[in-house]
């Protein structure tokens, strides 16, 4: 059977360690003389991860491997979020209702939502993520401002990344188990094995822009 992309992360094992990372696109000037500077932003911004997979058999390790080779280097895509954030802090995690987008055309570092669950403080925390689009399209966006929603079930969100494509009106907001789409740093795929025949792997990821 063909493989299809973006592919979700094996489940062989869990993941030990994962080292997240956010980064912005911005040229900072500095006088070697005041150390006055200046900052000018960018448009870039982007997530960066490293990830390391616990000791494993050949067994697992197989099938870890196997599935790192399958995105031939930077060339495929795969779906990740933050394995320690798969639920919101705030109520939403148990209240979310049905949170969709609240009018076209919105790009950049807010986004207007309705359909979230009516007159709830904190519904959504800062620190939480949310996903806009599936699959190929998929984005994952931190919150950076706790979210109160009023009796409408409307909110703002400030989100970091800020929103490159505007989702259509109505689209699903998703608030658990958000992912985005990633893709490796390097086209060089490596692990180790021991005396004992345990695997070490780690990669290091970067997101699908």
């Amino acid at each position: 059977m063909a493989i299809t992309y973006p592919r979700t992360l094996p489940t062989a094992t869990g993941i030990r360690n994962v080292d997240l990372g956010a980064v912005n696109s911005v040229a900072y000037s500095q006088s070697p003389f005041t150390f006055a500077g200046q900052a000018q932003a960018s448009a870039g911004q982007m997530w960066q991860a490293t990830v390391t997979l616990p000791p494993m058999k050949r067994e697992d390790a197989a099938v870890w491997v196997s599935w790192l080779i399958s995105l031939r280097g930077q060339f495929k895509t795969f779906l990740m979020g933050d394995p320690s954030s798969p639920a919101p802090q705030g109520l939403a995690s148990v209240l979310p209702g049905l949170p969709v987008v609240n009018g076209a055309g919105q790009t950049g570092e807010t986004l207007n939502i309705t359909g979230a669950s009516a007159s709830k403080n904190s519904w959504l925390k800062a620190g939480d993520y949310i996903q806009l689009g599936s699959g190929s399209t998929a984005t994952l966006h931190r919150v950076l401002e706790d979210a109160n929603t009023n009796a409408s079930g409307q909110t703002t969100l400030s989100l970091w990344p800020h929103i490159r494509t505007a989702p259509s009106s109505g689209a699903t907001v998703t608030v658990n188990n958000a992912v985005g789409r990633w893709r490796l740093a390097s086209n060089e795929t490596n692990w180790s094995v021991n005396e004992a025949s345990i695997y070490g792997i780690s990669f290091t990821a970067m997101e699908a822009i």
